[in-house]
Formats: structure tokens, C-alpha cells, sequence
């Protein structure tokens, strides 16, 4: 079995990656090299896109004890702490008396983010910490990634979306586009953590517009649990993706519509 070093390597180049795939795993150590989420960003995601786009810090962790400095949100996301109250009037409708929830009009009501949140099932966290790191950076010893998230542009997601769908009978449930913060997107739901999210199914975004000022314009990501992650770099070759690169990558110096 290709290691998660190669299979992101493989992907990424694939794909024609401008960004670093990223690898999510649980440990029950720090791990070595790795810094803690809020010395990137206190925001999960945030600190995903930082590292996958400026190549800068390859690892960083959060847990039961390095939970200072870090969302709350996120921390929730991560089944680190209780998922506070207040973030239901937050996300929706806001409540007076709380000025540190501000709305954000994300959801018609509370009792409508609770839903939401509910459906998502219990979040079990993936070890004492939270690893998140390139996968060029990881380490032979670990053995237990539970995910692969790629950041790119529509086009480069556009054909990872297709190669998901490769092997697939069901045009429906293999990629998704689910409800919930940035950080379910690219570690909750394609690691697993979420008892209700569907284990062979990709998660594209983010749709959380909050995070919109951490990504450019034109960059999306999807979140893909690791088993589908090596399906994808085992049909690499057999798909449209070596055998029709034109038509995956088109010459759009022709101009719009002009089909190879």
C-alpha cells in the first residue's frame, strides 16, 4: 500500500496542485515538528490554508491539554469540548446580552442550528491531539491518517470531484456539499469524526461564507476521507485525468466555449 507521502504526491501532481495536500490523523503524543493551531491561526481552517498554500509550517496539533488560543467552534468540531450554547444564537440570529456572539445570519433560527448540529451525530476526536500536516511531512511511523484535504482552484477541484466519482454506480452521495463550519468540511466529516457523515463520501467547500476572507476568491477545497483519497491515486491512470489531460486541463488561451 502507497504511503500517504505518495498518494498526496500523486494526487497533487495529478491534479496539477499549486498547494500542498494536507494529511489529518490523531496522536497521543505532540507531534515532533509540529506547533500548536493558534501559533498559525486560532481558526482551523485558517491555518489549514496558510499551510497548504505559503509552505511554511508542515504540521500543527490541538488536543485535550492545547486547547488555549483555538475557536471554539473548532475545538467542538474536534470533540475537545462541549459545543457552547451560545454558538447556536451566533451562527443564526444573535441574542442580546451575549456581545461576544454577534449574528451572523448563517441560519433562520437557533433551534435551526441545533437541528443541524444534532444531525451531525456524536464528534469523537481522533486521539489526545488533533495532527494536521502536509503529506510530503509524514512521518513513516504514522499509520492511522483518517483523511486527505486538497485546496485548488475550481477547475483543479472540478476534476478532483470527477475522479471521486470514477468508480463510483451512485451520482449522488460520493461528493457532497454538507452544512457546517469550514473546519467539518476539510477534518470533521471526511476524518470521520462525525458519527452521521458518510464514510465514502467527499466533502466539498467550504460553504461557510465566514471563512471566505481566509481563502482567495477563486480557491476551494475538498475534504476526502483517505480511503477514497487511495482510490483516486490507484485510477489516476486508467482516468480522464492521464488519458484525456486536454479535456481536464483545456487550453483556455483558445478562449471560452472553444471545446479541444
Amino acid at each position: 500500500m502507497d504511503s500517504v507521502r505518495v498518494v498526496g504526491k500523486e494526487i497533487a501532481t495529478a491534479c496539477r496542485l499549486s498547494t500542498e495536500p494536507l494529511a489529518v490523523y490523531g496522536s497521543d503524543s505532540v507531534p515532533e515538528g509540529a506547533v500548536h493551531l493558534h501559533e498559525v491561526h486560532r481558526c482551523i481552517a485558517a491555518a489549514m490554508v496558510k499551510m497548504a498554500t505559503e509552505r511554511g509550517v508542515s504540521a500543527f496539533y490541538l488536543g485535550s491539554d492545547a486547547k488555549t488560543g483555538c475557536c471554539p467552534g473548532g475545538l467542538s468540531h474536534t470533540g475537545y469540548i462541549t459545543r457552547p450554547p451560545a454558538i447556536s444564537f451566533f451562527v443564526s440570529t444573535g441574542r442580546p446580552g451575549i456581545p461576544d456572539a454577534p449574528a451572523e445570519y448563517l441560519k433562520a433560527s437557533p433551534g435551526l442550528v441545533d437541528q443541524c448540529f444534532d444531525a451531525e451525530g456524536k464528534i469523537t476526536p481522533l486521539g489526545k491531539y488533533l495532527v494536521v500536516r502536509t503529506c510530503a511531512s509524514v512521518p513513516d511511523s504514522v499509520k492511522g491518517v483518517k483523511a486527505i484535504s486538497c485546496f485548488g482552484n475550481a477547475e483543479q477541484i472540478r476534476n478532483l470531484s470527477a475522479l471521486v466519482h470514477f468508480d463510483r454506480a451512485d451520482p449522488f452521495s460520493p461528493v457532497l456539499v454538507p452544512w457546517g463550519p469550514a473546519c467539518a468540511t476539510v477534518v470533521t466529516y471526511p476524518a470521520g469524526m462525525a458519527e452521521h457523515a458518510p464514510a465514502e463520501s467527499a466533502f466539498l467547500g467550504p460553504q461557510d461564507p465566514t471563512v471566505n476572507w481566509a481563502l482567495s476568491p477563486d480557491l476551494m477545497a475538498i475534504g476526502l476521507p483517505i480511503g477514497v483519497a487511495r482510490r483516486i491515486a490507484e485510477n489516476l491512470n486508467e482516468s480522464f485525468i492521464a488519458k484525456r489531460p486536454s479535456v481536464a486541463f483545456p487550453d483556455h488561451g483558445k478562449g471560452f466555449g472553444e471545446k479541444e
